[in-house]
């Protein structure tokens, strides 16, 4: 495989054709390789259309969406991020390049260790990798300027909401199958959230997402 071809390749077929731009986020698709996130069973899927298994039943995220929601949340190098669902350690690597910090909150021990792993080789760090549930957040470092769900969640906990900044910008799947929202939540003043749907995808839910939180927009 030609690696920087099918690396051009699924930035002009995949990734504009989703309306993905901005020149910033194109270029770091380029300098972040993908392709030493993918597990090695599926080094040759690296700049595929498609999920790629990493284990503990995870999925990577298509491409597209990485690089959509990339470009959503306008990413600033004086930014907190908060990373709920490490996995391959790709997206955080992502987000890491334009933030100041990134903490990411793996509930998998083995991801946890791999993605760390790949963070390091990557040469990547200003990133704290921390094991435990982050489906209602991680209030260690609140409040955060950058909250990325990695997996869906039926409804979006009060928790979260109360954990960003004024300012701050939030991006979650929210929904059940068959209909899911990418959502991008900013948060105007205390206590004051304004959402707006970026399109339907649909991707696996987080460990222990539940549905019976009282609050969801």
């Amino acid at each position: 495989m030609n690696v920087e071809q099918a690396r051009l390749n699924m930035i002009e077929r995949q990734i504009r054709p989703w309306e993905v731009l901005d020149q910033e986020v194109l270029d770091l698709l380029y300098a972040v390789k993908r392709e030493d996130f993918v597990p090695p069973a599926y080094r040759m899927l690296a700049f595929s259309d498609l999920e790629i298994p990493i284990g503990q039943g995870e999925r990577m995220w298509q491409p597209k969406l990485e690089a959509r929601v990339l470009q959503e949340l306008a990413v600033k190098p004086t930014d907190q991020v908060l990373e709920i669902g490490t996995g391959s350690g790709y997206f955080t690597a992502l987000l890491a390049h334009r933030a100041q910090h990134v903490y990411s909150v793996e509930i998998h021990p083995e991801l946890k260790a791999s993605g760390e792993a790949s963070l390091r080789r990557a040469g990547v760090a200003n990133v704290t990798v921390e094991l435990g549930d982050g489906a209602r957040g991680w209030t260690k470092h609140a409040p955060y300027d950058i909250i990325v769900l990695t997996g869906s969640t039926p409804v979006l906990p009060q928790q979260l909401l109360q954990q960003m900044k004024t300012g701050a910008r939030m991006f979650a799947v929210v929904g059940n199958p068959p209909v899911m929202a990418a959502r991008l939540i900013t948060c105007t003043g205390e206590g004051v959230h304004n959402a707006i749907d970026l399109l339907e995808t649909r991707i696996a839910p987080l460990t222990n997402a539940l549905a019976g939180e009282r609050f969801s927009f």
